[in-house]
């Protein structure tokens, strides 16, 4: 690393710092990409292991597709600070250079926030190639931009950062003390994307409005492929699936993949009728429109008069196998990452293969469930912990209690995938409702009329239960034949367009 162009040396050159911070989300646009923004800072470490030079290449390892870049701005501290204030954060920042947060998304799920093995490849950090005084620049209007091949492909400044630079110094410095030399990654803009081997990067910081637009200049690092594979029998393989894709070339445009079907939402007014309709008539309804595989068979219910209505969220295990069990078990799984990621109203429904001879949740698990909002979960398993489970108050729709652990029957496999539940087939998105007769699945594009005229089919039930409680055979009567219609129609004001 060299002297800074328009500034002083204000540190020794980085070899090896003592640290390395890097912060998950910290620019507007890329929180605003993602879909979710932090209150807070968060944050990972990286080893300086992986710290690369301008000039350097970094390997996409065997076996993966997903290696991107992250064009960054780092700070290099320049003395030390422990419990510093906002006001007198950047005055212990010594330096500012480019970086390239390079990260492996085929590992991403393995190292959930930590990054460990993701983000921890070596060359992964690539800094430089010249420091910028920091005392030469405003922290608030930095620029930081990335070319790929020569075309650009982030362009930012810190003015649309969430947190400032300094707050992350003072934000750092309440927990451990930064020491000369550590390097705190400030984020990424919008426009990261995925590289392949051939590529080259570039990546620059500079400040176009300071006295002499001071430069980091240009960050170059070429991407070579691996040859070695990962070895399965010591620790969680790659792994990739459309959500990876999507954030990894920052959309599923991007990515190749189609565009998510527009399928109607679940209302609160949806969910309401669907409330109100029971299974039996929804499940008339569909067998009129041709679905008769629609029933989730062979599962009860955990909580008696429990109903849950909800948009499914998938977990699929897959038969229990030595190798695969130790490569997918551990560490965090499918079956963790669904129960992480389910959101408020939906149920996470679960493909065991009808085998209840083992658990597929828990209490631990539910109550994580329960926390999230979700509406329920069905597994054609069993469960763990079983009157835990009901104590929490989870609607959970089962073949019964069993104490096993994971690991007896099952491996926990892919999340968001269609799997097959019951003797249903079951998609994310699909419209889950349950009650004392059992579950059905609704197509989410029939789930309106199908609420609308199970709704309405009740009403004809109540009016012909009157009438046969009065006396009346059912001859004629269940289902209402001409003469009968007339009369309901009559007594009831209902017409043809209503029903």
């Amino acid at each position: 690393m060299h002297r800074a162009r328009g500034g002083a040396p204000v540190t020794e050159p980085i070899t090896r710092p003592g640290k390395i911070i890097a912060i998950h989300l910290s620019y507007a646009s890329r929180a605003d990409q993602r879909g979710r923004r932090p209150a807070a800072p968060s944050y990972f470490f990286k080893p300086a292991s992986s710290v690369g030079v301008s000039g350097g290449t970094v390997e996409r390892p065997a076996g993966t597709e997903l290696l991107a870049f992250e064009g960054e701005i780092a700070l290099v501290i320049g003395t030390a600070a422990r419990h510093v204030s906002l006001a007198d954060a950047w005055d212990h920042v010594g330096a500012v250079t480019a970086s390239n947060d390079l990260g492996l998304y085929d590992l991403r799920a393995n190292d959930k926030g930590s990054n460990v093995r993701s983000k921890g490849g070596d060359g992964y950090t690539p800094l430089g190639p010249e420091l910028i005084d920091a005392r030469t620049v405003d922290p608030a209007a930095l620029r930081v931009r990335t070319w790929v091949n020569g075309e650009l492909r982030q362009d930012d400044t810190t003015a649309g950062l969430i947190f400032p630079l300094a707050q992350l110094v003072a934000d750092l410095s309440q927990h451990f003390t930064l020491e000369p030399g550590d390097v705190i990654l400030t984020g990424t803009p919008a426009g990261s994307s995925v590289i392949v081997p051939g590529d080259v990067v570039e990546v620059e910081v500079d400040a176009p409005d300071a006295p002499g637009a001071p430069s980091s200049g240009r960050l170059v690092t070429t991407v070579t492929q691996g040859e070695v594979p990962f070895d399965r029998d010591l620790g969680s393989l790659p792994a990739v699936d459309d959500l990876q894709r999507t954030e990894a070339w920052g959309s599923r445009e991007e990515a190749g993949l189609p565009p998510e079907e527009d399928t109607p939402t679940l209302t609160p007014e949806l969910r309401s009728q669907l409330l109100e309709a029971p299974t039996a008539g929804l499940s008339a309804q569909l067998r009129k429109r041709g679905h008769l595989s629609c029933f989730i068979d062979g599962v009860s219910a955990n909580l008696p008069g429990t109903k849950i209505v909800g948009t499914a969220k998938t977990l699929r295990f897959v038969p229990f196998r030595e190798d695969l069990f130790r490569s997918h078990g551990g560490g965090y799984n499918a079956q963790k990452r669904a129960f992480d990621a389910v959101a408020e109203g939906e149920v996470i429904v679960i493909e065991a293969r009808g085998d209840a001879t083992t658990g597929t949740l828990g209490d631990i698990l539910a109550l994580r469930a329960q926390n999230r909002g979700a509406a329920g979960v069905v597994t054609d398993g069993g469960v763990r912990d079983f009157d835990a489970v009901a104590e929490i108050g989870l609607p959970v729709f089962s073949q019964g209690a069993h104490p096993s652990v994971l690991g007896r029957k099952h491996v926990p496999w892919d999340v968001d995938v269609t799997i097959s539940c019951g003797g249903a087939t079951v998609q994310p998105g699909d419209i889950i409702v349950g009650d004392g007769d059992g579950v059905i699945v609704i197509p989410p594009a029939l789930a309106a009329e199908v609420a609308a005229d199970a709704i309405a089919q009740e009403v004809e039930d109540a009016w012909i239960a009157e009438q046969v409680a009065a006396g009346h055979p059912v001859d004629g009567l269940f289902p209402l034949n001409a003469e009968w219609r007339a009369r309901y129609e009559q007594a009831t004001g209902a017409g043809k367009d209503q029903r």
